[in-house]
């Protein structure tokens, strides 16, 4: 599992174009990644994956409810070493999360002797985590961080939320299509690509409402929907890019979830 979630990280950065994200054209909506950020970013990361395998394995037997104490002290230490290698530049995070996640419950069914499948994963990270929205954001008096100010303020669950539904938006929109164009013979980039666009069209991505607002969210939203109704292709991606740059937006979260997609993509049902 930790291999598909490096080669998921590096595939991911390396994918172009991607409209308001760092790829191999241009650092999007960002003036403080580039590429060879990325990479450095990635290169610390990936050695914390396998520990999270090991743990989940180790704690195969242990009720579901009670993992996130205990791989908490792991992700922490993998995010210390992102932000050692990128000078403090979370380029990341939420791919330390969701993926940690992956690792560690493909350790759980391991250890409990089950089938690596996507709903096998996506079920247990959901069972892991039933209980981080109530606790972690419903049950924040004073907002600390990002998520925190926008699940107060609008009610959004960001990666989160979407750990709880057990990687809902990625099921429904991008694995289906995914699959689709890979029988049909598309190649990988064109299938993340097209991927991309799904969940920018319809991942409620808190990293846009944080740079944009929801007037943010709406505009990438509506403009992956265009694209994907009236058929995009590399030119229009571009544009897009160009737009997205213009306005500050970068929608790492639905990044994150073709990570996320990667992964589950390469595994059986």
């Amino acid at each position: 599992m930790e291999r598909l979630a490096a080669a998921a990280l590096r595939e991911e950065v390396l994918l172009t174009p991607k409209p308001g994200l760092v790829d191999q054209s241009n650092t999007g909506a960002h003036l403080d990644m580039d590429l060879p950020l990325f990479k450095r970013s990635i290169a610390a990361i990936v050695p914390w994956f396998s520990r999270f395998t090991a743990l989940g394995y180790h704690y195969a037997a242990l009720p579901a409810g009670e993992i996130m104490t205990r791989i908490r002290p792991v992700g922490l230490a993998c995010e210390q070493a992102m932000f050692a290698a990128t000078g403090g530049v979370n380029t990341h995070k939420g791919g330390v999360f969701s993926l940690g996640l992956l690792c560690t419950a493909a350790g759980r069914l391991s250890g409990r002797l089950q089938p690596l499948t996507r709903e096998g994963l996506c079920d247990e990270v959901a069972a892991m985590c039933a209980r981080l929205v109530t606790t972690e954001l419903a049950g924040c008096r004073r907002a600390a961080t990002v998520g925190e100010h926008l699940f107060q303020r609008y009610g959004m669950t960001g990666a989160r939320g979407e750990a709880v539904s057990g990687f809902a938006t990625v099921r429904r929109y991008a694995l289906p299509a995914w699959d689709r164009l890979k029988a049909d013979g598309a190649d990988d980039r064109i299938i993340m690509l097209h991927c991309l666009l799904l969940l920018m069209a319809y991942n409620p991505d808190t990293n846009l409402v944080s740079r944009g607002g929801l007037p943010g969210l709406n505009y990438v939203q509506r403009y992956a929907r265009r694209l994907l109704t009236c058929g995009w292709d590399l030119s229009g991606l571009r544009q897009m890019d160009e737009a997205l740059i213009a306005f500050h937006l970068s929608p790492g979260g639905s990044a994150d979830l073709l990570a996320v997609s990667y992964v589950l993509a390469h595994l059986p049902l």
